[in-house]
């Protein structure tokens, strides 16, 4: 299934520039270890010609000064360049990251979708307006770009996790440093080509795939304005003290452990085959991923007898194989730490009903784990409580919807969730109680024109839209 694709260089402002440091790294398929790449890898010298780089752009180019309607129109080409080439990066990224291909592919066909949502959100948005309520006086209210941006995302969606920062913060007029995963070095390197290829002025993208050190040292340089974050809640606290130190802008994504809610009425058929996505897509390597399942002790066994049948439906192997739901983790430690979550579950005395700690048969070489579903789970268990971000599932059972409610609530995270009911309206009424930044009745998809964020540990700031587009502007006002 290997992609062989090689980056010598990294993109700079614009350039492609050969590594200071020489630096270059194999990239791995965690299906079975084949050699998918060669991608140039950043060190802090690299950091800081992107920055100066960025820096000048910023502050003496031409980017920030366009009209809104000129960046628009740059945006939507580079829409189009990335839409017409989909297929060729959705196996990229499945080579790289184990993503299930039919996963990649409706991810990145969904960005297009997203990206018109930004489009959208800048041609309403005000980006300069008279607020006075005094005809003899002038209040104007502006919107500028907040500057330097250090965009730092992880290797489980790449793309997503790097058009929902780049596309708002180059919409506002601002310049971008994006840092990429190592583990998705490739996919990150060839949006370069895209940027080149669509024209913007020098010094205003440069994408360096780069380790954690020298994610640090990005974060922390004193010409960056703004640090947007996806990632680990505990790489999110340590972003968050450095940017702190230096009063710097940050909106920051952060980890989860949704709960699902089945009501009493739930259609079972339907909740089964939208947890099929809603919790295991992605290998379960999601942040929103519903994983705490809450089930009403009226049919506690009839939801669990359910979610069983589900779990063993799933095709676990090769990523590129159209039958394939299920692919590896992306690393081995990743596979290990899952393999321990289900020991500590088993350990902590939750019901093992179907999968298990063991390696599954025949796929040893990559860095596999067996989908696994708990019942008689307690909120207070660590495999309740802690993101495992890998494919286990746990049944918590509820007294009333008050409880559910409760339970849902009963977490350090906030991201995203849900509710399975036959009356919609009643569920916008739980929805309306449990304290996330996401929350969907009956599977329903989510807004690209609402924020996305969370609640607690799961961040701070907002993704999407018009929301989204303002965490990369500041706000002016002029009185006269």
């Amino acid at each position: 299934m290997a992609v062989i694709r090689n980056y010598k260089r990294l993109f700079i402002g614009g350039k492609w520039l050969e590594p200071v440091n020489g630096e270059m790294i194999e990239v791995r398929s965690p299906h079975d270890r084949s050699l998918v790449g060669h991608a140039a890898l950043a060190s802090a010298k690299d950091i800081d010609l992107a920055v100066a780089a960025a820096r000048k752009a910023f502050d003496e180019g031409p980017w920030p000064r366009m009209s809104p309607a000129e960046r628009r129109e740059v945006i939507a080409r580079f829409d189009k360049l990335h839409a017409a080439r989909i297929d060729e990066i959705a196996d990229l990224i499945s080579a790289e990251n184990g993503s299930a291909r039919w996963f990649t592919g409706w991810t990145l066909g969904a960005l297009t979708v997203q990206t018109s949502a930004f489009l959208r959100a800048s041609e309403k948005l005000a980006w300069e307006e008279n607020v006075s309520s005094d005809e003899q006086r002038t209040a104007i209210v502006r919107r500028e770009p907040v500057g330097v941006v250090a965009a730092v995302i992880p290797w489980n969606a790449p793309h997503q996790s790097a058009l929902v920062k780049l596309v708002p913060a180059l919409l506002a007029g601002c310049t971008v440093i994006l840092k990429a995963s190592p583990e998705t070095a490739l996919d990150a390197l060839l949006l370069g080509e895209l940027f080149a290829e669509v024209g913007l002025p020098e010094g205003v993208v440069s994408i360096l795939p780069a380790d954690r050190k020298t994610s640090e040292y990005l974060v922390s340089h004193p010409d960056i304005d703004k640090v947007a974050f996806t990632g680990s809640t505990a790489a999110g606290r340590r972003i968050a003290s450095l940017a702190g130190e230096q009063l710097r802008r940050i909106s920051l994504e952060l980890g989860g452990k949704s709960a699902a809610i089945i009501l009493e009425d739930a259609d079972l058929d339907a909740m089964a085959e939208g947890l099929k996505f809603l919790s295991f897509g992605n290998n379960s390597e999601s942040c929103v991923a519903h994983t705490r399942i809450l089930a009403p002790k009226s049919r506690y066994e009839e939801i669990v007898d359910k979610l069983k049948q589900l779990v063993e439906s799933f095709v676990v192997g090769d990523p590129s194989d159209s039958a394939t739901f299920i692919g590896p983790m992306i690393r081995a430690d990743q596979a290990q730490r899952v393999r321990d979550y289900i020991e500590i579950g088993i350990a902590e005395g939750a019901r093992l009903v179907t999968g298990g700690p063991e390696v599954p048969e025949g796929l040893e070489r990559g860095f596999y784990v067996r989908p696994t579903l708990f019942a008689d789970v307690s909120n207070s268990m660590r495999i309740a409580r802690e993101e495992i971000f890998g494919p286990v599932l746990v049944v918590i059972p509820y007294e009333d919807e008050a409880d559910a409610v409760r339970i849902a609530n009963d977490s350090p995270y906030g991201l995203g969730g849900g509710v399975w009911t036959a009356d919609p309206k009643r569920g916008i009424e739980i929805a309306r109680q449990v304290r996330t930044g996401f929350f969907s009745v009956n599977g329903a998809p989510p807004s690209f024109d609402g924020p996305f964020g969370g609640y607690k540990a799961s961040g701070i700031g907002r993704e999407f839209g018009a929301i989204g587009l303002n965490q990369y502007v500041e706000y002016k006002t002029i009185t006269a």
